[in-house]
């Protein structure tokens, strides 16, 4: 009987030793994903600064030429309204003679749908 309950003893004691090297098992898998989590976290953190100064750099050089572009179209605008300018004043008076006489000279003239009452 002794060396039942002794054996009994011996089977609870390796299933307690097994039981806590699961638990060890479980401990060092845990710290294994939590350092896995940080890296990758360090790592995309670094991915994503990386990726913003490439994109900073090609927005310095896109507004860069857009400043050009808008110096231009500002150029152009200047000029547009200039031309416009000088086109009103050279056919102003023009355009004047012919309002006015449009208006003042009236010539009365019947309808051509009157009919004479007889």
């Amino acid at each position: 009987m002794t060396s039942q309950s002794q054996g009994i003893q011996q089977l609870l004691q390796a299933e307690k030793r097994a039981k806590d090297k699961l638990e060890e098992a479980k401990k060092r898998k845990g710290k294994r994903l939590k350092q896995a989590k940080e890296e990758a976290t360090a790592e995309i953190d670094h991915y994503r600064l990386q990726r913003e100064k490439q994109f900073r750099s090609k927005q310095t050089n896109v507004m860069g030429s857009q400043g050009n572009l808008s110096s231009k179209i500002e150029e152009q605008t200047t000029e547009t309204i200039q031309n416009l300018k000088s086109s009103y004043h050279r056919n102003m008076e023009n355009m004047m003679k012919k309002l006015l006489s449009t208006i003042c000279d009236i010539r009365p003239e019947i309808h051509p749908n009157f009919r004479h009452a007889v």
